[in-house]
């Protein structure tokens, strides 16, 4: 580029200066009293409001913040100036604008602030990736301050989608218990016309490594798998879960997870949520009365009915350790999931894997929450922002037009049966629907580590519920050398894939491209994945992850050998299952060095070796990957403590 174009500009009328103006017209609505009172903060926040545009003569209205990880700038057509990193965020600016509008109507002054997000696809199989989790806390702690920062907010309305950014944001609500708060989820993006879905269009690099694709195909579906411009994907991974759970949750409104972004029942639905957050505050009603101990178990209630994302195992204990509450145990996801079976059938579950945006025509959330409370699952006394309880929530959509119309829907578009998509028990279990989570012990994972049993291929799983799979230990400790291994053919079927050095220790990286070429790749399914690490939401197969301790703990995983024989077994039916080596003594297992390629990846950033040590300090990933500011705190102090009697003694000597 020419210099003369950085340095200088043809353009005349950038000497078109002037250093006065004369400001805004009116004056501030103020009584004597009032200006007496008031902190100079609100007296200048007042200032700035008009100086904004603001009308003077209504500042008096309440003041609502929304919170939003919107990304990308948008041309009033929607085409794009600047990129967002994702479809889930890059419309979501819509919703805050709707929003803003219904307050505005409301006689209220909205106010908007945005943290963005990454995405996790984007930045699978890159250093990206070691930032992801640790992204989550960093993104709720400046919500909050954010939230702070506008001392005059009289309640707040978050506007999310996507694997971190939605976690976010309802860590940040929960930590908000003297606010009114609402979650309006971002929606999904709609599937394709004859397209790969985005989950399989991520394993495209892999196949064609393999000869398994021509060039042609990768570049025409990589380039079509997005059906619209906005939301999060067509699976039920992290992103869809987590909306799911906002709403079993009570935070969102009544089938407001998954509505297909841009829609006009998408906009409708952040207006509605703009006046229930109005009501709560004129009720008094904050988050605090919503998010309970009811209100957490239905939420995992609803992760198990749905087949969602393992990640919520991170998830949950985060939003209930912001709300102040109890954090869910491993105990207490094994309990639920037992007595809980899976009601729905969607990507990449199966076994017909319907897209979430077909999940929502299915009638969503309520629909499945129908027959849960028949079964006498759920817990339905427990409040809602809608300002009812969720029992009158489900009352009323039982005999709703949205649900007669929105079903019908389903069927004149897609041909689809809603019950197929959303079923009675008694559908499931002849649909051969197994429960979501299976939690292991054994002698690779002492602590636990858990495995996604619904997505299991069943052709691998027994009569009898199990799986088995004994073989040969393939021992990686990077991502980069387990995915050239499957690119090339060097691992082959009856292998055991053991992925070590991926735990908290480094930021707990996901390993989509990992999991999801064994899946879509010719013999993937007889290949088993154990690593320390964690899965994609939408990670399908005998992919056992969340292995604890992990490798930078100690942990016996990051004993294995290549050759070393291992045996998983899973019980798809009792949701129990064992991880061992078995071709080695215990004695001589446990005297082995850890593995001698296992290196801290020297890309993991200093920012992420903190959230290490800070996770760790209060809970691990089992505990949510929180800070918790209490203990760290007694840590600090125990040390400083020890420090100073270390001192001490040196000196007495």
């Amino acid at each position: 580029m020419p210099l003369d174009l950085i340095l200088e500009s043809a353009d005349e009328a950038i000497y078109a200066l002037r250093t006065t103006a004369p400001g805004p017209a009116g004056s501030l609505p103020l009584s004597p009293d009032q200006l007496r009172a008031m902190p100079s903060g609100d007296l200048f926040g007042w200032t700035q409001n008009a100086g904004m545009g603001w009308t003077p003569t209504r500042l008096l209205g309440k003041q609502f913040l929304v919170l939003s990880t919107q990304g990308g700038v948008r041309a009033p057509d929607g085409s794009p100036v600047a990129l967002g990193y994702h479809t889930g965020h890059w419309e979501v600016g819509l919703l805050v604008e709707e929003a803003a509008r219904t307050f505005s109507g409301l006689g209220a002054i909205p106010f908007a602030a945005c943290v963005s997000d990454p995405c996790d696809g984007r930045t699978n199989g890159t250093a990206g990736m070691l930032d992801s989790l640790p992204y989550r806390n960093d993104a709720a702690v400046v919500f909050r301050r954010l939230i702070r920062s506008l001392p005059t907010r009289r309640g707040v309305l978050g506007v999310a989608t996507c694997d971190k950014g939605l976690p976010a944001m309802l860590m940040a609500l929960a930590g908000t218990p003297d606010l009114p708060t609402v979650l309006v989820p971002g929606g999904v993006t709609l599937l394709a016309e004859e397209a790969e879905d985005t989950a399989k269009v991520q394993t495209l690099a892999t196949r064609f490594a393999r000869g398994e694709i021509s060039l042609e195909h990768a570049a025409d579906m990589g380039c079509r798998a997005c059906g619209s411009p906005g939301g999060g994907c067509q699976f039920l991974g992290t992103a869809a879960t987590s909306q799911v759970v906002a709403e079993a949750l009570g935070l969102a409104l009544p089938h407001a997870a998954l509505a297909p972004s841009g829609a006009e029942i998408w906009r409708d639905m952040a207006r509605r949520s703009a006046r229930a957050l109005v009501a709560l505050e004129q009720a008094g009603a904050t988050t605090r009365d919503i998010l309970s101990a009811d209100a957490l178990h239905n939420a995992m209630v609803l992760h198990a009915a749905f087949g969602g994302s393992t990640n919520l195992v991170l998830h949950v204990p985060a939003i209930a350790h912001a709300a102040g509450l109890p954090r869910p145990t491993v105990e207490d996801w094994a309990r639920i999931n037992r007595a809980v079976p899976r009601l729905v059938d969607a990507l990449p579950n199966g076994p017909r894997h319907f897209a979430t945006v077909q999940v929502f025509l299915a009638g969503g959330v309520p629909e499945v929450m129908l027959h849960l409370r028949d079964l006498g699952l759920l817990r339905l006394a427990a409040r809602t922002v809608s300002g009812r309880t969720l029992g009158e929530n489900l009352a009323w959509w039982e005999s709703s037009e949205r649900r007669q119309r929105l079903r019908e829907k389903l069927r004149l578009l897609d041909g689809i049966d809603p019950d197929d998509v959303i079923m009675s028990a008694a559908r499931a279990r002849e649909r051969g629907l197994t429960s979501t989570v299976t939690f292991l012990r054994g002698n690779l994972a002492p602590e636990g580590a858990l495995v996604k049993s619904t997505a299991i291929d069943p052709r691998r799983v027994g009569p009898d519920g199990v799986f088995l799979h004994e073989g040969p230990a393939r021992v990686f400790c990077s991502e980069d050398a387990a995915i050239a291994a499957i690119k090339t053919g060097a691992v082959r079927p009856g292998d055991i894939m053991v992925l070590i050095g991926l735990g908290p220790g480094c930021g707990m990286p996901e390993t989509y491209q990992i999991t999801s070429a064994l899946k879509h790749m010719q013999g993937g399914e007889q290949i088993s994945l154990i690593t320390d690490g964690r899965f994609s939401g939408v990670s399908t197969g005998a992919c056992v992850g969340h292995v604890s301790p992990e490798a930078w703990a100690g942990g016996p995983i990051a004993h294995v050998r290549d050759g070393d024989l291992v045996r998983l077994r899973l019980d798809t039916r009792a949701l129990e299952g064992t991880v061992d080596v078995v071709s080695v003594g215990a004695a001589e297992f446990a005297a082995r060095p850890p593995h001698p390629d296992l290196r801290l990846d020297a890309r993991v950033p200093d920012d992420t070796r903190l959230w290490a040590a800070l996770q760790a300090a209060s809970g691990g990933s089992w505990g949510g990957c929180v800070y918790d500011a209490g203990r760290i705190e007694a840590l600090l102090r125990l040390g400083r403590e020890a420090e100073l009697d270390s001192g001490s003694r040196a000196g007495q000597s």
